[in-house]
């Protein structure tokens, strides 16, 4: 299995191992769309603040480098950034865009690199992403949901030794994949033995509907419940179950329950999601009296 989110040592947490560094900072992302200084500062409080063993990685885009390195200097962060670089220049632009990230080792520090994967996810595609990515940082890359290829182009990228993403939402209805797309492809990560990532969508811990737009939104610990539930005992109707419902206090009771070896494996396999907001996780996950 690819390796996992890294977890707090045991006495150092404010947050269960379920918990830990779950929440990646997508602020520069819609729909937060977050101004770069407001991104930086509010990251930099959000890993230092009461709840920080919760935050995991600075999202960034590729294309955005430059002015992430100018605000960073400007603020002089007191250790480097964790990022996770969100390659938005295509991947022949990967190569300058890790030399630039590697020139600043005072101010970031590089832990993944994440891409869209091409229609048909082919060998030759994943070689080149090898060549380019060091071995020693995360490669998360999104096969492209729908079609008859998808779940085959998620085996391809895990046989690669990647992570798969998933996209749960976005502007559109169409962004947000079905439960049953969800569950097979929860199935293929477990038949895999390999971790996810999983983006977009993913607002607050239990499904809901959007009152503004009308969408159906997945919960983060809906797919956390999901994912303990499929390492128990395969695909099958507890895992629809658990993506399903909209009842929050059953979900945390479930997670209460289980134990530091459950969720270290849960963990092991649904690594982080990304999230525009890192205030509305903590909410939550509070009022559901996770945290």
């Amino acid at each position: 299995m690819s390796s996992a989110a890294p977890v707090p040592p045991q006495g150092q947490r404010d947050v269960p191992p379920l918990l830990a560094r779950l929440v990646d900072d997508a602020a520069l992302f819609p729909p937060g769309n977050a101004p770069m200084p407001d991104a930086i500062r509010l990251h930099l409080d959000g890993r230092t603040n009461n709840r920080s063993d919760l935050v995991g990685l600075f999202l960034c885009p590729a294309s955005r480098l430059p002015e992430l390195i100018t605000d960073l200097i400007k603020v002089k962060p007191p250790r480097p950034v964790e990022l996770s670089l969100v390659i938005d220049t295509g991947l022949g632009g990967v190569p300058k865009a890790l030399s630039i990230v590697e020139s600043r080792a005072e101010l970031l520090a590089l832990r993944m690199v994440e891409m869209p994967a091409p229609s048909d996810v082919d060998e030759v595609w994943l070689e080149r992403v090898s060549e380019f990515v060091p071995e020693d940082v995360i490669r998360v890359i999104e096969p492209r949901r729908g079609g008859a290829g998808w779940l085959d182009g998620l085996r391809r990228v895990i046989e690669h030794g990647s992570w798969p993403k998933i996209r749960c939402g976005g502007v559109s209805q169409q962004n947000f994949p079905s439960v049953t797309e969800v569950a097979d492809f929860l199935g293929v990560i477990n038949e895999g033995n390999a971790s996810f990532k999983a983006t977009a969508g993913l607002h607050n811990a239990v499904r809901h509907v959007d009152e503004e737009t009308g969408f159906t939104h997945h919960g983060f610990l809906n797919l956390l419940i999901a994912t303990a539930r499929l390492i128990a005992g395969g695909v099958g109707p507890g895992v629809h179950e658990a993506l399903e419902t909209t009842d929050g206090k059953a979900l945390a009771t479930e997670a209460q329950h289980l134990s530091e070896d459950e969720q270290l494996a849960v963990r092991s396999m649904f690594a982080s999601y990304g999230s525009c907001s890192l205030t509305d996780p903590v909410n939550d996950l509070e009022e559901l009296g996770l945290l």
